[in-house]
């Protein structure tokens, strides 16, 4: 609860004192140990992404607007409707090793004078799915949107009826916030939303979590995670 009042003794919001409008994501490379953000580019990605994505069920893409694509000039011609976009501002996520594109995610609903930016369009393939690379993907993400640009808050936003992608925002920090019903229509059906989020305060702890998560040493020889990531916000 705040305790600033106004002229007329009216609750107002703390003071956000030395604020400007920030600027938007720059179209480069996010660089990490298990993977690698690529700004999407259809001659370069389409190919890889197309083997990646084209091996997921259908059911992979149930909860996204598009897809799933049966042929690759289809799915390529997608891509370059997406490509070269500021918002959303697609990246291709590539494997650190082998250099396959394995998945896709973008920024979205950039609002620079707020301070506000989504992540979302996530999607991955089987080869990325529970791996470091996937987790690691998001942490460039969202390090960018605070320690980068400097934004105060970063959203996650899915249909309430996707559970993976509600287990996955708690998991990775985000809290939630509400449902907006009838929030939107896709695939001839209604969407009502989840909204999750997180917010610069809370960056520097959920920072710490990632990064002892990501760490060689909680891997074993073969991979698998010795401790489970929580990204506490406390």
């Amino acid at each position: 609860m705040h305790n600033r009042t106004n002229a007329f003794n009216q609750p107002i919001g703390e003071a956000v004192t030395e604020w400007s409008a920030r600027s938007a994501p720059e179209p480069a490379p996010l660089q990490g140990s298990y993977s690698r953000l690529e700004v999407l580019d259809a001659d370069i990605h389409a190919v890889s992404l197309y083997e990646s994505l084209g091996k997921n069920p259908p059911e992979a893409w149930t909860y996204l607007p598009y897809g799933p694509f049966q042929q690759f000039d289809q799915f390529k011609g997608w891509l370059e409707q997406q490509q070269g976009q500021d918002d959303p501002l697609f990246y291709a996520i590539c494997d650190a090793q082998s250099g396959a594109a394995v998945g896709l995610a973008s920024y979205l609903r950039i609002d620079r004078h707020s301070g506000v930016i989504e992540v979302g369009h996530i999607h991955y393939s089987e080869a990325l799915q529970q791996t470091p690379a996937a987790t690691e993907a998001m942490y460039l993400m969202m390090q960018n949107v605070f320690e980068e640009l400097g934004y105060r808050r970063y959203e996650w936003k899915c249909d309430t009826l996707n559970e993976r992608s509600r287990k996955a925002a708690g998991r990775l920090g985000f809290t939630f916030e509400g449902v907006f019903r009838q929030a939107t229509l896709y695939k001839n059906r209604n969407r009502d939303t989840a909204w999750y989020s997180v917010i610069d305060s809370e960056w520097p702890s959920i920072k710490t979590a990632f990064q002892a998560w990501l760490s060689a040493d909680n891997f074993t020889d073969n991979g698998c995670q010795i401790t489970q990531l929580r990204a506490d916000k406390t």
